[in-house]
């Protein structure tokens, strides 16, 4: 048995920091975190201490960071509305683009949908 999750950190690129923070904080309903550190700028998501679940944060550097629709490792948030098909109704009018609407994964898994944020990173919402 692990003693932990085994994602500690996750990192979304961005290329235009204020419209990704704009877009997140529509589809989810939570504020982001903004901190500048020299070329690095990041925006971090809310984390609750001692919660299942890795903490992570939008990141913008012109050197390290690309957003990229169909490369790269997959994020799923969760869907704490209960019913992510709530937050999918929330892409588009935020400036993204839903790729798969709310679909059953399986029975005791729960369900996923999948987007396109306003940066053109492929991401992933799960809700049991």
């Amino acid at each position: 048995m692990i003693p932990h999750n085994p994602i500690g950190w996750i990192e979304i690129p961005v290329t235009d920091m204020d419209r990704a923070m704009k877009f997140y904080e529509t589809v989810f309903g939570f504020t982001l975190e903004r901190h500048q550190m020299g070329p690095l700028d990041m925006a971090w998501f809310p984390s609750v201490e001692d919660s299942p679940g890795a903490a992570g944060t939008l990141v913008k550097h012109p050197e390290f960071y690309a957003p990229s629709e169909n490369q790269g490792p997959l994020v799923y948030f969760t869907a704490f509305s209960g019913d992510l098909s709530i937050e999918l109704e929330r892409v588009e009018k935020a400036g993204g683009k839903v790729l798969v609407e709310k679909k059953e994964i399986a029975p005791d898994v729960g369900y996923m949908g999948l987007f396109v944020d306003s940066e053109g990173n492929r991401v992933a919402l799960h809700c049991r």
